[in-house]
């Protein structure tokens, strides 16, 4: 048992000040409202959370009105990963459509008015950007929310895409450090083995998040991910020697650590939220993400309850806590006083339409066989779907089925999946002309059989790719959008129909 410097009730206010909980429902409930008076500092916001620009503004204003230096935080990357537009997709694409184009002034001025919309809508911390190399092309959790697999090409568009954010008012949270890109498992269910040298991880992995370092984000996340070379025995989220030695002294960092979802199985199902919170605390983290399911004022309770008894235990030295809870305190602080005049400007329009458009219409890759012509009837949408990993969700629509059927009104649409997706497919579409839209078809067998099936029978076929783009071009013509954004629909439905801009 160790003598407590500080008070009861001063050390239970930093418990909470360094929890970034979720919650159910559009409207803050009463605990919520209450823990805010209590010391909590954070609020986090998911898809369950919003269902309109006006309804997350007010329960910002609601939020606010109990703790006015509050921290709201989302987990909106654009692209595939939003909540904002949960219910929609994104107005804005992804980082691997930005790294395609690759034009740093383009990735600075998307990340500007995506910051924008969540300034307007009361949010003032953004879990994004992710600034992993996606060198394992079977990542099945990044891929697309990668600006790329080339190291320099990431580092350069992060740091545009951090000081973009920032210079809306909106603190950046650099994702997922030491690096999330090299890993064949998604730490949503287990904990990913990244088993390459230090070298490795220093030329490759870390650069981007020195790039993110030298560009001033104001806080970076770490991953639930075991990488040996850094620490044999614990995941980066709750080893000392990655956030503490690498981090803040090697890299010299001075920011907000944050970790990844305390509740994702890599270290609820291995240590437990309540041990892994302490531990995450005790290695260097000054704050603690907690989304998913976990969303009521139990969750909260145990995780606080639980850093104070590390803190009288011994376990976690309290002035590690207490600057941690400062830490939080001086972010809170930074957002408060970059706040954007409200009078100022809007969410990125431009006459010749908003820069999320634009910026996937020039990410937009195209292959057309010799006589292609494009579609002036409605066609049959078969739409190859993958499982969606846990952080882009199911809930988001994606496709080019919706924007078809504005430019050709009578396109009808299916989903498939397995085996016989593409005998069903065909049946389905009947004698209409096919658009064939995938997702990552070199990760999944059995897209690239339906496809095969497909394209023997119907060799009109127009293909989209929505994920990363690693299988050969093939149909009449082949669309690569680098990601499944609602504005990568509507640029791939505008060639498929000749109104390409």
């Amino acid at each position: 048992m160790t003598t407590l410097t500080r008070a009861p009730d001063t050390l239970t206010r930093d418990a909470l000040t360094v929890l970034q909980p979720g919650f159910a429902g559009t409207t803050a409930p009463d605990w919520l409202l209450r823990r805010l008076g209590e010391g909590l500092a954070s609020v986090a916001l998911f898809g369950r959370n919003v269902t309109s620009p006006e309804q997350v503004a007010a329960l910002t204003a609601q939020l606010r009105a109990e703790r006015e230096d509050v921290l709201v935080a989302i987990d909106e990357e654009g692209g595939d990963v939003t909540r904002l537009e949960v219910r929609t997709g994104s107005s804005f694409p992804g980082n691997h459509a930005l790294g395609a184009v690759d034009d740093v002034g383009l990735t600075r001025e998307v990340a500007a008015a995506l910051g924008r919309r969540l300034a307007d809508s009361g949010v003032n911390f953004n879990w994004a950007p992710s600034a992993d190399v996606n060198s394992n092309p079977d990542n099945p959790v990044i891929g697309v929310r990668a600006f790329g697999s080339d190291t320099d090409l990431v580092a350069r568009h992060t740091a545009a895409y951090v000081t973009g954010m920032q210079s809306a008012g909106v603190a950046t949270c650099t994702k997922h450090f030491p690096g999330h890109g090299d890993t064949g498992v998604d730490s949503h269910h287990a904990v990913p083995l990244i088993d390459v040298d230090a070298g490795v991880l220093a030329e490759r992995d870390l650069v981007p998040f020195r790039a993110a370092v030298a560009a001033g984000s104001r806080a970076v996340m770490s991953a639930h991910i075991l990488v040996p070379a850094l620490d044999p025995d614990r995941p980066a989220t709750l080893s000392r020697r990655i956030l503490t030695e690498l981090l803040r002294g090697e890299l010299g960092y001075d920011g907000l650590i944050v970790t990844d979802g305390i509740e994702m199985r890599a270290i609820s199902g291995t240590y437990g939220i309540e041990r892994g919170t302490a531990l995450a605390v005790a290695a260097g983290a000054d704050a603690i993400c907690v989304g998913g399911g976990l969303s009521d004022e139990d969750t909260v309770r145990r995780l606080s309850d639980a850093l104070v008894e590390a803190v009288r235990s011994g376990e976690l030295p309290e002035e590690r806590l207490a600057d941690a809870a400062e830490r939080v305190r001086s972010l809170s602080a930074w957002t408060a006083a970059n706040r954007p005049d409200p009078s100022g400007t809007g969410a990125g329009d431009t006459p010749d339409g908003d820069v999320g458009l634009r910026a996937a219409r020039r990410a937009l890759r195209v292959t057309a066989a010799d006589g292609f012509a494009p579609l002036t009837t409605a066609p049959y949408v078969a739409a190859f779907t993958p499982v969606a990993n846990i952080a882009v969700g199911d809930e988001t629509p994606w496709g080019v089925a919706a924007e078809l059927r504005r430019l050709l009104p009578g396109t009808e649409t299916g989903s498939f999946n397995g085996p016989d997706a593409g005998r069903e497919a065909l049946t389905a579409a009947g004698g209409r002309r096919v658009v064939a839209v995938v997702r990552d078809e070199h990760r999944h067998p059995w897209m690239a059989a339906a496809l095969d099936t497909l394209l023997a029978a119907r060799p009109d076929t127009v293909v989209v790719e929505m994920g990363v783009p690693r299988a050969a071009p093939r149909g009449a013509l082949h669309l690569a959008t680098h990601g499944a954004a609602r504005v990568c629909g509507r640029a791939a439905a505008e060639a498929v129909v000749g109104t390409g801009h």
